[in-house]
């Protein structure tokens, strides 16, 4: 779960700021604080994606059928019990490399401008 004590401001200078540049409240929004916060969130609602992905086989459990029910559908047609786990554990590392790789490639290029 992500949270943020409730009444912390997110950009405390946002308002001096658009005031100094003659900024209409909607065009603060846009081009100064929305932009902030997607990087702020974006490590945190990244991390969050993965991890339903990884849990998405509990899932199963309770009825819906994803990979690994497929899996049990498989094995008892074929009685074959691991090849279909392995093709799995290979199929849901793959997802999750791929969106962990385009979740950072998308976190530099968001942060390729700032300033530390």
């Amino acid at each position: 779960m992500i949270r943020r004590p409730p009444r912390s401001p997110l950009f405390p200078y946002t308002t001096l700021f658009r005031s100094s540049l003659g900024m209409t409240h909607a065009m603060a929004m846009r081009y100064v604080i929305i932009p902030q916060a997607i990087k702020n969130i974006l490590p945190a609602l990244g991390n969050e994606f993965i991890v339903m992905l990884k849990e998405s086989a509990i899932v199963s459990v309770i009825g819906f059928a994803d990979l690994t029910r497929q899996a049990d559908i498989i094995q008892s047609v074929t009685y074959r019990y691991f090849e279909p786990y392995i093709i799995i554990a290979a199929i849901y590392f793959i997802m999750t490399l791929t969106f962990s790789k385009l979740l950072s490639l998308f976190e530099r290029r968001l942060r390729a401008g700032d300033i530390r």
